[in-house]
Order: structure tokens, then C-alpha cells, then sequence
């Protein structure tokens, strides 16, 4: 390290001192207060009128002019002093290890040096004014300035276009509840009208079994007074006291007895009405079944249609995933590596790919065919650790992966490094349904007829990708389009 210019021999040579400071550039042009420029430094020890200073001491701190800086040219204390051209803010500008100007600026160490260090501890590096150097990088910054100005420009857009496609997307769902409610409206009208249909139906069968009730019921009042009187004529008959007219008016009041004999009183109402019974019971099944079975598939077709169609991302890719058909096919190549070029973004530890497209708001439906014990497809968020060994650097091992595959012991979901047995077999193809909104994770078998097979519920912080881990040689995880 460089040392300070003074040293024991000079301390007993004040006269040689004094011509080592001679030597020191000086201005020759000292100037008076009254033609003081803007630029001049100022003698810090003039009370009553400033005077422009010819020298600044490094080791006093202080600018002097031609009248105060005389105890150093001619004083021996101050023989060790270092004098130097005037400075401004003299007191932060000086190195703390030779006592010089910081002038100049390393651009390899990115410091502001004095002229020792350059020649000493940053000999070879880069080096430049102070001055140009706050040029280069005051132009540096500009340039940064714009590109962050033209960012925040874009991000206000993107930010602006997002909020009107939120704007959009509510009113687009609004006026679809709005109809959707219409139609559920009309549907709840026309059980109404079938309820008042078939309860007409049983008022008419109810008048019409009163109607009948009431007719057999006179006819029971006007056999009855039949009766009453065949029993007055039979009493007044009995009450003969002569064998003869007792014979005699017998045969008589034969001819015109009425008949005793009661029609039978049956209506068969309850084997009708069961009937009807029956009829509405099958009816509502029938229609329930059908409403049922009709909006789910309508409604999954419109699912379908709007499923998006993602592609893995080879900038993400591991080096032992071959992307194949248009990047929407991993294979694991093991032991085979591929030259793919290093990128911040690709896997290097854990053998996934994440897709290049995200999902954010709304539902998303996606499907995907695994093949091997090793296959595994789910959902996580960007800011996945692309280097760590780590085990939350895979999809099964932190909080903000979801996702199924297939290992030796059988098919697991994954969440948190907790496994969850599927009690499944022979999956080929897996359906994930993403409701951003309403925070949920759901995935299907749809090797056959769809069937759920795990759900997760979670808050999204972050938009979601889809991943796929392939932890063997042979393993397959490809993206399809649902069918």
C-alpha cells in the first residue's frame, strides 16, 4: 500500500518541504473576490470577504487563498501536509488511504479511486474520469430509465386491457346468469303448468266420484222410502186378525211389494288414482333423467370446446425430455441427454417440463395420456425452483403443486409431499379442471366414461402452469385434445 509523501527525514528538512510544495502546480492568476466565478472554490478561512482559494490541504480539510495558505508554505508544522489544486466538497472527495482527490473511476471494480490506487491496487484495470464515467453511466441510466418507463407503459396497458377483459368477462357472466335464469324460469313455468295439469285432472276425477257418490246415494234415499213403506204394508198386513183376509190381501199386496234386494255400492277409485300416481312418479323420473343428462352433457360439450391448447415449454424442458409433435409430447430418453442450450428456465435437476402458456381466471379443462410407472402430470405455479434438489423442487413436494401419477406401489395424487392413494387402475388419460376463481384443483379418469378421481381447493396466488415430472426411462406424459 502507498504511503504518505512526508516521512522522519523530511521532519528535519522544513526548508526542503517547503520547495517540495513549490512544486506543486499553482495558480499563478489568483483572482479578487469582486471577479469570483461560478466555479471557483472559496478560501474557508476568509470571515469578512471571500477570496477564491489557490490550494486545498487534504490533511486540514480546508481550501485556503494566496494570504491564508502562507503558514503551510512557510510553517514546518505543516510540512506534511498535502496540498492540491482547489477542490469543492473536499472533505468527502478524498481517498482514505493516500489522502488524494478520488479522480477517477475504476470501471472493472466499480469504485471511484485517487491517482495511487490507480497506478497501485487497480493497475491493469479499466479506468476513466470521474467525470466521463458519470457521463457513461448517467447515459446507461437514461437508457434504463426508458426501457423501465416504456415497461411501466406496457404494464399500465396490459394492466388497463386486463381490467377491461375483467370488466368484459363479468358482464359476459352477468347477462349469461340473466338468461340461463330465464331458461331455468321457463323450465320451473312449465313444471308449474304440468303440476296444475295434473291436479286438474284429479279435481275432475274427484267431482265425477262425487257426482257418481251422489247418484248412488239418492238411490240408496229412494230405496230406503220404498222399503219403509213395503215394511208399513208388511206390518199392517201382519196385524190381520182373520186367516181369511190375512190370505186374501196376501196375494195382493204381493204383486206390488217392492223389491228388498240392495244394488251393490262399489267404486274402484283407489286402483284409478294409484294409476295416476304411478304415471306422475314415472313422468317426473323420466323428465328428471333427461333434464339432468341433457344440461351435463350440453354443458360439458361447451367445456370441451373451450379447452385450451397448451404446449410444453422446451426452454423448461430437462435435459433427459425429448419434445416431440409440436411440443405437445415428453419423453424421458434417459440415459440420452439432449444439447438443449443453458436457460434460467429449464429444469436441471428434477426431469419436468412446464407448459409455455398459463392459466389465469376463469375454468380450464385440459387432458393428458401418461405411460410408465413414472408419469406424473399436474398444475404449479412459475416461480418453481428450476435448480434445487431439493424435494419442493418437484411437483409432488411443496404447496403450490397439484398433480396424479402412477409409481411401483399404484396411483397417487400429490399436494405438499402428501401422497393420497387412488384406489384406480388402468388410467391412460387424465382430465385436470383448473376453477381459478373459485379455488379448486379437480382431476378425472377419462380412460372411459369421466369419473372423479381427486379434489384439490386451494387460494391461487399466481396464474397456473401445467408440469409433467417423468421420473423413468420410457415415461410418457402427452397433452391431447379432449374428445
Amino acid at each position: 500500500m502507498a504511503t504518505l509523501s512526508g516521512n522522519d527525514e523530511d521532519n528535519s528538512k522544513p526548508s526542503q518541504h517547503s520547495a517540495d510544495v513549490r512544486e506543486e502546480p499553482r495558480d499563478s492568476t489568483a483572482e479578487t473576490a469582486g471577479t469570483l466565478l461560478p466555479q471557483d472554490v472559496l478560501c474557508d478561512s476568509c470571515m469578512d470577504s471571500p477570496s477564491k482559494a489557490v490550494k486545498s490541504c487534504l490533511t486540514c480539510l480546508v481550501s485556503y487563498c494566496e494570504a491564508h495558505l502562507r503558514p503551510h508554505l512557510e510553517n514546518a508544522k505543516f510540512q506534511n501536509h498535502r496540498l492540491v489544486d482547489p477542490l469543492h466538497d473536499i472533505d468527502w472527495q478524498t481517498c482514505e488511504v493516500h489522502q488524494l482527490p478520488l479522480e477517477r473511476f475504476c470501471v472493472t471494480d466499480g469504485c471511484c479511486l485517487c491517482l495511487d490506487c490507480e497506478r497501485q491496487e487497480h493497475k491493469g484495470h479499466t479506468t476513466a474520469s470521474v467525470g466521463e464515467a458519470r457521463i457513461q453511466i448517467e447515459a446507461e441510466l437514461q437508457k434504463k430509465q426508458k426501457e423501465i418507463s416504456q415497461s411501466m407503459s406496457a404494464a399500465e396497458k396490459v394492466s388497463e386491457k386486463l381490467q377491461s377483459n375483467t370488466d368484459s368477462i363479468k358482464s359476459s357472466v352477468q347477462e349469461v346468469c340473466f338468461i340461463v335464469e330465464q331458461q331455468f324460469t321457463r323450465l320451473q313455468t312449465a313444471v308449474e303448468e304440468a303440476r296444475k295439469g295434473a291436479a286438474k285432472v284429479l279435481e275432475g276425477e274427484l267431482r265425477q266420484a262425487l257426482r257418481q257418490a251422489e247418484g248412488i246415494q239418492a238411490h240408496l234415499e229412494q230405496r230406503k222410502t220404498e222399503l219403509m213403506k213395503t215394511l208399513a204394508q208388511v206390518n199392517r198386513l201382519s196385524r190381520c186378525k182373520s186367516d181369511v183376509d190375512f190370505l186374501q190381501e196376501f196375494p195382493e199386496w204381493k204383486k206390488g211389494a217392492a223389491d228388498v234386494c240392495l244394488p251393490a255400492v262399489y267404486i274402484n277409485h283407489m286402483d284409478h288414482l294409484t294409476s295416476y300416481v304411478q304415471v306422475v312418479t314415472d313422468a317426473t323420473q323420466e323428465l328428471c333423467d333427461l333434464i339432468l343428462s341433457t344440461y351435463r352433457e350440453k354443458l360439458n360439450m361447451v367445456r370441451r370446446s373451450d379447452t385450451r391448447r397448451l404446449t410444453f415449454d422446451p426452454e423448461t424442458t430437462h435435459h433427459f425430455l425429448r419434445v416431440m409433435e409440436d411440443n405437445r409430447k415428453l419423453t424421458n430418453t434417459s440415459p440420452w441427454q439432449h444439447s438443449y442450450p443453458d436457460h434460467p428456465s429449464r429444469f436441471e435437476y428434477w426431469r419436468q417440463a412446464m407448459t409455455s402458456e398459463s392459466l389465469y381466471q376463469g375454468r380450464h379443462y385440459i387432458e393428458a395420456e401418461l405411460s410408465g410407472k413414472g408419469a406424473h402430470v399436474g398444475v404449479t405455479y412459475r416461480s418453481i425452483d428450476r435448480k434445487g434438489e431439493e424435494s419442493d423442487c418437484c411437483i409432488t413436494g411443496n404447496d403450490f403443486s397439484w398433480c396424479v401419477g402412477r409409481n411401483s406401489r399404484g396411483f397417487f395424487a400429490w399436494h405438499a409431499g402428501i401422497e393420497t392413494h387412488l384406489d384406480v387402475s388402468d388410467i391412460k388419460r387424465v382430465g385436470l379442471y383448473i376453477d381459478f376463481h373459485r379455488g379448486s384443483v379437480s382431476f378425472f379418469d377419462v380412460t372411459g366414461p369421466m369419473r372423479l378421481l381427486h379434489k384439490y381447493t386451494a387460494d391461487f396466488i399466481e396464474p397456473l402452469y401445467v408440469t409433467a415430472w417423468l421420473s423413468k426411462k420410457d415415461n410418457v406424459v402427452a397433452l391431447v385434445d379432449a374428445t
